[in-house]
Order: C-alpha cells, then sequence, then structure tokens
C-alpha cells in the first residue's frame, strides 16, 4: 500500500509562467466555485486519454525514488521539471487508483441526492472532465469492487479532497474494466475465455470491438490466418450452427468444395494404408477377409512414417498418392495369390460374384414399369429381351445340370 498525495493533474502541460493575465480568469470561469476540488479532479480524468492501468505493455515501469528521499535538492532543477516527476512517481506507485480516487471523492454514490453532498453526477462529472460518463462509471465501478473488497474506503467516508492509502498499481487491473462490453454477457464470455488463454482480457476484447481489424489482419497475416482457422475449429467442436454455416459455406464456394474433395480423398488413402498396417486385414472381391502377409503390413508401415515426417507445411499429395497405389497394388496381388492358393475359397468368390450380379439384374427389372409400353415399343426392345431370355435359359440349364451332377 502507498500513501500518495494525488497531483492536480497527471499528464497535463504544467503553467507557463510567462501566459498572460487575461487567460487565467476564462480557466477560473470553467470550475464552478461551489464545487472547485471536483472540477479539478475531472480535468485530470479527462487528460488521461490512455486508460491508467489498462495496457502493462504502454504502462511506464516505476521509476527510482525522487532524488528529494535521498537527501537530494530538487531546487537545482527548474520546477516545471520537479513537479512533473513528483506526479510521474505517485502515479508509477499507484496507477489508475489514482484517477480512481478522484472519482471517488468527487462523485455522489447513486441515490444519494445532491442536496446532501457537495459531490456531483457523474455525468457532470464528465462535462467537467470532457469525457463521458461511462468513462467515469468504470473508474466509479472499480473503486466500488476494491471498497466491497475491503482494499479502498466506502464513498460515503470521502469528501472532495480527501487523501487516503491507495493501493498498489498492479492491483489496479483486478478491478478496472476498460471498456463496457466486458460486462455483458458476451464480454462476460470473451473475459473468461482470454483468462483461460493466459493474455489479458482488454486485448480480446478489443479485437471483439473491432471486426474490421481482425479482418484485415487475417487476410495480410498468414499466422493470424492460422490462429484464426485454429479457433474456428476448436468452436466448432461445440457449437452446431457454426458447423452448419461453415459447411453452408463450403459448399457453396466452388473452390472450397473442391478442396474438401481432395482432402477427403486423401484421407481416404491414407485410411486404407493404415488399417493395413495397423489391423493387418484384406478383403477379397466378395467381402471375405483375409489375413494380410507380413511383407504387405511392413510396407504400409514405412509408408505411414514418412507422411509422419512430414512438416506441417509440407504438401502430402504426392506421398500419399505414392503410398495408396503401392499398398493397392501389393494387396491386390495378396488376395490374388491367396484365391488361387485355397480351392474352397476360390469357389465361394465365384459364387458371390455370381449373387452379386444376379441380384443387380433383378433390381433393374423390378424397377421397370410397362404400363406406357405402347408409347415407348420398338421391335429392337423385343429382340434384345428374347436374346436375354435365351441367355437366362441357358444359364438356368447349367445350374440345373450343376445340380443333378452333384445328386
Amino acid at each position: 500500500m502507498t500513501v500518495a498525495t494525488v497531483p492536480a493533474t497527471p499528464d497535463s502541460a504544467p503553467v507557463d509562467p510567462q501566459q498572460s493575465q487575461a487567460d487565467l480568469p476564462r480557466q477560473a470561469a470553467a470550475e464552478p466555485a461551489e464545487q472547485p476540488v471536483a472540477a479539478t479532479d475531472a480535468e485530470l480524468i479527462a487528460g488521461a486519454e490512455w486508460a491508467p492501468g489498462t495496457d502493462e505493455d504502454n504502462a511506464p515501469d516505476a521509476p527510482d525514488a525522487p532524488h528529494a528521499r535521498d537527501g537530494s535538492d530538487p531546487s537545482d532543477v527548474d520546477e516545471r521539471i520537479a513537479r512533473d516527476a513528483q506526479e510521474f512517481g505517485v502515479y508509477a506507485r499507484t496507477g489508475g487508483w489514482t484517477f480512481a480516487l478522484k472519482v471517488a471523492r468527487s462523485v455522489r454514490p447513486g441515490g444519494q441526492a445532491a442536496g446532501e453532498t457537495p459531490k456531483v453526477s457523474a455525468k457532470r462529472f464528465g462535462e467537467l472532465a470532457g469525457c463521458s460518463a461511462e468513462r467515469v462509471m468504470r473508474f466509479y465501478k472499480a473503486w466500488d469492487a476494491a471498497a466491497d473488497d475491503g482494499l479502498v474506503p466506502q464513498f460515503e467516508a470521502l469528501e472532495p479532497g480527501a487523501e487516503v492509502e491507495l493501493p498498489d498499481a498492479d492491483v489496479w487491473l483486478s478491478y478496472y474494466v476498460s471498456r463496457n462490453s466486458a460486462t455483458s454477457v458476451r464480454g462476460t464470455a470473451i473475459t473468461a475465455a482470454a483468462e483461460a488463454e493466459g493474455i489479458r482480457p482488454t486485448k480480446a476484447l478489443e479485437v471483439a470491438e473491432n471486426p474490421t481489424a481482425l479482418r484485415a489482419a487475417i487476410l495480410a497475416d498468414p499466422s493470424t490466418a492460422q490462429a484464426a482457422r485454429a479457433a474456428l475449429l476448436d468452436r466448432i467442436k461445440e457449437d452446431p450452427a457454426l458447423q452448419t454455416e461453415l459447411a453452408r459455406d463450403v459448399a457453396r464456394t466452388d473452390v472450397l468444395k473442391k478442396a474438401v474433395a481432395q482432402e477427403a480423398k486423401a484421407a481416404d488413402r491414407i485410411g486404407f494404408v493404415r488399417q493395413i498396417a495397423e489391423q493387418g486385414e484384406l478383403k477379397t472381391p466378395a467381402g471375405q477377409k483375409l489375413q494380410a502377409p507380413a511383407e504387405l503390413r511392413q510396407e504400409a508401415e514405412r509408408h505411414l512414417s514418412l507422411l509422419d515426417e512430414l512438416d506441417d507445411g509440407e504438401e502430402a499429395g504426392a506421398w500419399t498418392t505414392e503410398a495408396y497405389d503401392t499398398v493397392k497394388d501389393l494387396a491386390a496381388q495378396a488376395v490374388e495369390q491367396a484365391v488361387e492358393r485355397d480351392p474352397e475359397l476360390r469357389v465361394q468368390e465365384r459364387r458371390s460374384k455370381f449373387y452379386s450380379s444376379l441380384e443387380k439384374a433383378t433390381k433393374v427389372f423390378e424397377e421397370l414399369t410397362l404400363d406406357d409400353a405402347d408409347d415407348i415399343y420398338e421391335d429392337d426392345m423385343v429382340q434384345r429381351l428374347e436374346e436375354l431370355q435365351r441367355s437366362i435359359g441357358a444359364c438356368i440349364t447349367a445350374l440345373r445340370k450343376a445340380s443333378d451332377e452333384q445328386q
């Protein structure tokens, strides 16, 4: 905790000794006589275009203690410079609490009538400061939250011009919310996600409030585009609506649709190679399962290892095609050799093939309709059906003969 005498202005220019006396009455007139403290504090807030304590990258490092603390006499420097240095030291030690105190001791709490206190409303304070009432209320709410935690006095205990012990600057970020959006449902979600990622919420909120800037960064910077892609992939896992929208966008974009088809084909090919390497299973044309030879599994594993060693940005298309073609040819040879070596397997293959053809032919004929035969009739149709009938008859005769021989 730091005891600090709050300066009149943290960043405003010092009073110029050469300033004309004619200007001074006009400046004094800008501050209501009945509330001089509030006006002074408001001017301080108005000058704080940078929200104090909200940007660690730009915040000044805590300076060494002023020379006066070391016993040095500051009289050897310009009075204006000495005053700036002292004000800077106060701010460096207390950060945004410097400004929050000025709001807390000058803005009346909600529900308190104007006649009960010399304090002014947040709207009036903002008008005097030349900034919005919303900005003033962000400081007000930060002080209120800290008061609830017992870190600073409640508003009712403060009078205009009061000096109190202020918390350290690094505590400020725990209470100050630099954007109104952070208090909304959307802002709360963004803040939670930012904290989960280990970054300051103010950065995430800034990006969320400026989608055009995000779009420009994605378009211009490949690394930003990659980060956006990864974030979308993580989000669609739990967002069905986004899944549907992205799928629709892909289906309506020819370039993406073609790319998806190519990637799906590549994935299927890699899956074929991986299935043989890991499960060692082959299928005959009739669908019967066979055990893959050890040499075939080793070859599949070799190709998979080559694919796994590729860098993330390296094109895998050619490697995938080579792996698939090689393993597929070896698998076909292995199936053919297995069928030739096993007479029973060969018969099963022929029987399965025959049934498959018969089912296809049956389905075709079942789908034919002759309700409009008068309209579609041609002599060629009848001739081809008669030839087919003779072929079917010959097939039936051969099967019956085989059946009689087996008996």
